[in-house]
């Protein structure tokens, strides 16, 4: 088999980003959106205006608010949507899939294929899953307009893997040519436990709370909010991640490499040691400003979704998380949120009450 069509599902940048870039490379892609209107201006200029690794008009083949209109016939579904929102897709994807679409969630970020086929069984769907991950986006990007987006590069050697994890090789197959730069990873335990973006977007919004709501997030987040402070909270939360996946047995690196190895920062930055360098240096990220309020996917997914399943994953494994806990506590406290109760629980990835040795079972066979 290999890929022709594709319906993405998501109009955020990631969505763009990716309609953009497949289409210019040939694919056939269906955009969809739960808005309409985040599709009003594609069709008013008669595609998506790309800049960066992508430069022009690139037209899309498909515009649809209605999901199963997207997804019909399509050779792969690429869920390219915040973590918050797999729940709602799930729903809406039970009735259609046969099991013949593999699903792509684009990104997987911490657990993510297991949320999803959690979410697609309780919306009742009960036939054959196939669907892969990647630890974060494809791509770093941005919207610029209502129908613009700037890649800036794709991300860099990206870990990659499947649920079920034995289809992890015919998967990693088909994606490699839309996506060359993905390596294969163990499982997507390993995937969920390399998520960069709950390691430094949770202390970096926490810790610049009230820099954010005083100057609406008028500062560049990466180069100036990243400081030696905030730096060294980033590395004690790294290092509780990696005593849990070293717990658990799955393959970790370290943040810094994770960093480089995506393409963001320098080899310097990163043998020097020191996370806030390694922001300062990060090209890719040098003139992206910070969210303008705490109410932002930097908190709600990277915290809520992404520290909580790590933390929960922690006690699986016997390993304490403080560090982790307590921006989960200062997030909620912040915003009025129980991240604890709302967050990705055990309970939404469909493993509570299973052992270490369990989840490792599970994530191979699927079931």
């Amino acid at each position: 088999m290999s890929i022709k069509s594709i319906a993405v599902l998501g109009a955020g940048h990631g969505g763009f980003a990716a309609a953009a870039d497949l289409g210019r490379r040939g694919f056939s892609v269906r955009l969809h959106a739960r808005n309409p209107d985040r599709l009003a201006p594609i069709r008013a200029q008669g595609g998506i205006v790309a800049r960066g690794i992508v430069d022009g008009l690139v037209p899309v083949d498909l515009l649809t608010s209605d999901v199963a209109e997207a997804v019909r016939g399509a050779d792969l579904i690429m869920l390219v949507v915040p973590s918050v929102a797999h729940e709602t897709y799930a729903q809406a994807l039970a009735p259609l899939l046969d099991g013949s679409q593999p699903v792509f969630v684009n990104p997987g970020h911490t657990g993510g294929g297991l949320h999803f086929v959690h979410e697609l069984r309780r919306a009742g769907y009960r036939g054959p899953v196939k669907t892969c991950e990647t630890v974060t986006l494809t791509y770093i990007t941005r919207l610029e307009g209502p129908a613009i987006v700037n890649i800036y590069s794709y991300t860099k050697r990206l870990r990659f893997a499947a649920l079920p994890g034995r289809d992890r090789g015919a998967l990693y197959a088909l994606m490699k040519p839309l996506y060359p730069e993905i390596i294969e990873a163990s499982s997507v335990l390993e995937t969920a436990l390399a998520n960069i973006n709950a390691v430094f977007h949770s202390p970096g919004m926490i810790m610049n709370a009230g820099w954010i709501q005083h100057t609406g997030g008028n500062f560049l987040f990466y180069r100036e909010g990243i400081t030696d402070a905030v730096g060294r909270v980033t590395s004690a939360v790294d290092a509780e991640r990696m005593a849990v996946a070293k717990a658990l047995g799955v393959p970790a690196v370290s943040f810094l490499q994770l960093f480089h190895d995506a393409g963001l920062t320098t080899a310097e930055a990163r043998d020097s040691g020191d996370i806030s360098r390694a922001c300062i240096e990060s090209a890719p990220n040098k003139t992206i400003k910070s969210p303008g309020t705490l109410d932002h996917r930097y908190v709600h997914e990277d915290v809520g979704y992404g520290l909580v399943p790590m933390a929960a994953l922690g006690r699986v494994a016997g390993v304490p998380t403080p560090t982790m806990d307590a921006l989960i506590q200062l997030a909620g406290l912040s915003l009025g949120i129980d991240y604890w109760r709302d967050g990705l629980t055990l309970e939404k990835l469909g493993l509570a009450g299973k052992s270490a040795a369990e989840l490792l079972a599970l994530v191979e066979t699927g079931t």
